[in-house]
């Protein structure tokens, strides 16, 4: 979602839009990649739980700035509304990303009445998947006139397949001798289902043998580490395995991979799925969310159940000892990121949302 959000900010016209970041709890590196200008940021310090004393500050913040436009992102930013709303904001808009853990399928009660009660501040909703736009017009009641679907882009000139050699990135050796690397990018918490993969993982190690060369690498960081890095210990298979954490170059990661997986219990549209698209990667991924128009079966990749360790084994069984299946498809997921999921493309789409609520 912060990349998504500076990827936006890159990509709109500067004489036309002036951006400032406004933050509940705290902000992170991701605003150095900001290029197109200067934004301003400013961090609410909401504290953990329920507490609103952000409200009143957030108020005194939109009376100093007067926005032209409000654009709040997922549930926990949707409160901010009510408050662009006494403010008399004139553009109000919300954007869906994706939902967390603690309300994965979108039917937790308590927050639909809140949605619902938002629609009556909110002007405008984006959706970046149809799977979401579905749901907000058939659950959260939200009228097709107020709905604009835009899928994420993906800076396919950052993330390019990789020419030759495998980038020197890593352990001093790790890949050396791997025929088929497995990797994946994305913060390692409940909601991305880690575990399955490196349950899946070692299921293929044992069903292959030492000598079949595999790697798996999954670059992020969170409180599921700890529970991969059990199971490998376990299993005995440390050599083989790699959780580096969170890392800049996410993109020379991404070309030391042979097959990209995700094994989310829930996804928006993931920006990870099209980064690895544009690197040249068949994907592996949870038929979830927005996945399944990311992902066509037996074109650029396959899915597989939430949760299902067997079948994903099964899967990476059948890529890992098929290079020319890992190139076909991997070259048709590159051709697919440069037709349908450009920045340029996305941040048109935004900016005549905004024009019209302007």
């Amino acid at each position: 979602m912060e990349n998504g959000m500076v990827n936006l900010f890159n990509h709109l016209p500067t004489d036309r839009f002036r951006h400032v970041v406004i933050c509940l709890a705290g902000y992170g590196d991701f605003r150095k990649h900001i290029r197109a200008q200067e934004v301003e940021f400013y961090d609410l310090a909401k504290r953990p739980g329920h507490d609103y004393s952000w409200m009143p500050r957030l108020y005194k913040l939109l009376a100093k700035l007067q926005p032209d436009i409000l654009h709040t992102r997922n549930l926990n930013a949707l409160e901010a509304q009510f408050v662009g709303a006494l403010n008399g904001i004139k553009g109000r808009v919300h954007g869906e990303h994706g939902r967390d853990m603690y309300d994965i399928d979108g039917t937790n009660w308590k927050y639909n009445l809140m949605r619902r009660a938002a629609r009556r501040v909110v002007h405008h909703y984006i959706a970046v998947s149809q799977d979401l736009a579905s749901w907000l017009k058939d659950t959260v009641k939200v009228s097709k006139k107020d709905l604009t679907q835009i899928y994420n882009g993906v800076d396919s000139d950052k993330f390019r397949p990789r020419a030759d050699r495998r980038p020197d990135v890593g352990p001093p050796g790790f890949f050396e001798g791997s025929n088929c690397v497995i990797g994946s990018v994305g913060r390692m918490v409940a909601v991305k289902d880690y575990p399955t993969l490196v349950r899946a993982f070692i299921q293929l190690c044992r069903a292959s043998g030492e000598t079949a060369g595999l790697r798996l690498v999954i670059v992020g960081e969170g409180a599921e580490r700890a529970a991969c890095q059990r199971l490998v210990d376990q299993a005995g298979i440390q050599d083989q395995v790699c959780f580096p954490g969170d890392c800049n170059d996410t993109s020379e990661w991404l070309r030391t991979f042979d097959i990209f997986v995700l094994p989310s219990l829930g996804e928006g549209i993931s920006n990870t799925i099209l980064e690895a698209m544009a690197t040249g990667l068949p994907v592996i991924a949870t038929r979830v969310g927005g996945t399944p128009e990311l992902v066509e079966e037996h074109k650029t990749g396959m899915m597989f159940a939430p949760g299902d360790d067997a079948s994903l084994t099964l899967l990476l069984a059948d890529y890992s000892a098929d290079g020319s299946k890992r190139r076909l498809e991997g070259k048709a997921a590159r051709e697919r990121v440069e037709q349908m999921f450009s920045w340029p493309q996305a941040a048109s789409a935004y900016q005549a949302v905004y024009e019209k609520l302007l």
